[in-house]
């Protein structure tokens, strides 16, 4: 059994707007959400990046206190989201509770914050370590916090997928959720990712020399995907989530449709567990197209992974030029926001609904001199007006796990 599988809903909280028109506004005007890296205590004279992508605007959290409990910072963006969606959706709250609605979402590694404070009690020189350790503060730190928090908030009954694989953990989150739906075994699911400010998360990305450091004092300047003067990623924050539903039970109750998920690879290199593979990134964006059943030749649009490191912009745009050619437009849009590690497969889909919807493709931010081995595909260089039928979202993570997903268009039968 194979069913059409659609999106109904999406929300990000992103370093450049959480709200649909300040997202879209800033990726119109070229709008960076990049920023001087924060000090929550942890900074010293051994981390050399010194920026980030920092969501630096209030969010009206209305949580229930019995609900804030067992949530750290990396809950509270995921729940935020997962209610967006929900409320967008229209879902009655039978549905909800009733076991067909699962969710599929995660983080890179729970919440750092709160895991800091749990081995400061446990390495310091308190006398009652154990005693002083909360019975929540595992709930708040786990790696799964994000996804069951979620469930706990909204009633949700359904299957529990929390994926945690660094960069590919949201996109791979859509996509496990997609397939749950396609193969009858939810009805709807709830997908995406957040991660939360840490100066730790700098501080592994600085150690491997993969961070961004020679625009500390112009941090909207940096990252600078597929550029010749790039220096690498940008580590950031934010949260994402979108509702997939089964198409036929989508198109009964009259829910907005805003695109189709039509494909979806997932697959591992197999070897080097940091260094990008071109083989491994080819075999996912091909594998991909024949899910969804098109040609490269049907796709506008790329959204690239991007970081803006060395070698992982290179071996991407090979990867893109050997299964797309110079066809689509391709756009890295960690370029206005920086990495924001496990969701940003999620945030990057839904700033390509957005795009989807006005009929525009955003340029890649900062890209002044295109790399010259990167310079074999279509680069979105301005504001382009153009409608986008199909669009992809690649994403590839430390481990080797690389992922591809493809969405169409809402058909005008299935509005």
């Amino acid at each position: 059994m194979n069913r059409r599988v659609v999106i109904t809903a999406c929300s990000a909280i992103t370093p450049i707007g959480y709200r649909r028109e300040d997202i879209i506004d800033s990726l119109r005007a070229g709008r960076s959400g990049v920023r001087p890296l924060r000090d929550d205590g942890l900074l010293s004279g051994h981390i050399h990046s010194r920026v980030f992508g920092t969501v630096d605007y209030p969010i009206d959290y209305a949580f229930k206190r019995v609900h804030r409990k067992t949530m750290g910072p990396v809950a509270y963006y995921a729940c935020q989201v997962a209610g967006d969606v929900l409320a967008q959706s229209g879902l009655a709250e039978e549905f909800i509770t009733s076991g067909r609605l699962g969710v599929a979402f995660g983080s890179t590694h729970g919440s750092p914050t709160v895991q800091r404070e749990i081995y400061k009690t446990f390495f310091g020189d308190l006398d009652n370590k154990f005693s002083s350790i909360g019975a929540v503060d595992y709930l708040r730190s786990m790696v799964h916090t994000t996804a069951v928090n979620i469930t706990r908030m909204f009633g949700i009954t359904g299957r529990v997928i929390a994926s945690s694989t660094a960069c590919t953990t949201s996109s791979q989150a859509i996509g496990f959720g997609y397939e749950m739906i396609k193969f009858g075994m939810q009805d709807a699911m709830i997908c995406g990712g957040a991660d939360e400010y840490d100066t730790t998360t700098v501080a592994v990305f600085d150690n491997l020399l993969a961070c961004s450091v020679a625009y500390n004092d112009t941090p909207h300047r940096t990252p600078r995907p597929f550029d010749a003067a790039r220096d690498g990623l940008v580590v950031g924050e934010g949260g994402g989530a979108v509702l997939l539903e089964e198409y036929e039970s989508a198109k009964r109750r009259g829910a907005p449709i805003l695109a189709e998920v039509i494909g979806f690879a997932c697959n591992n290199n197999g070897g080097d567990l940091i260094l990008p593979n071109l083989d491994g990134i080819t075999a996912t964006l091909r594998l991909s197209l024949e899910d969804a059943g098109i040609s490269a030749d049907q796709v506008d649009v790329v959204s690239a992974h991007a970081t803006a490191t060395k070698m992982g912009d290179v071996i991407e745009a090979q990867a893109i030029a050997g299964v797309y050619g110079d066809g689509p437009l391709v756009t890295g849009l960690k370029s206005y926001m920086g990495h924001t590690m496990g969701t940003c497969g999620v945030i990057e889909l839904t700033l390509l609904l957005y795009m989807m919807e006005q009929g525009f493709v955003a340029p890649t931010l900062n890209l002044e001199q295109i790399d010259p081995r990167c310079d074999m595909i279509r680069h979105a260089l301005t504001v382009i007006e153009q409608p986008i039928g199909i669009g992809a979202v690649q994403n590839f993570a430390f481990g080797g796990v690389n992922t591809s997903l493809i969405v169409r268009h809402a058909d005008k039968d299935a509005t």
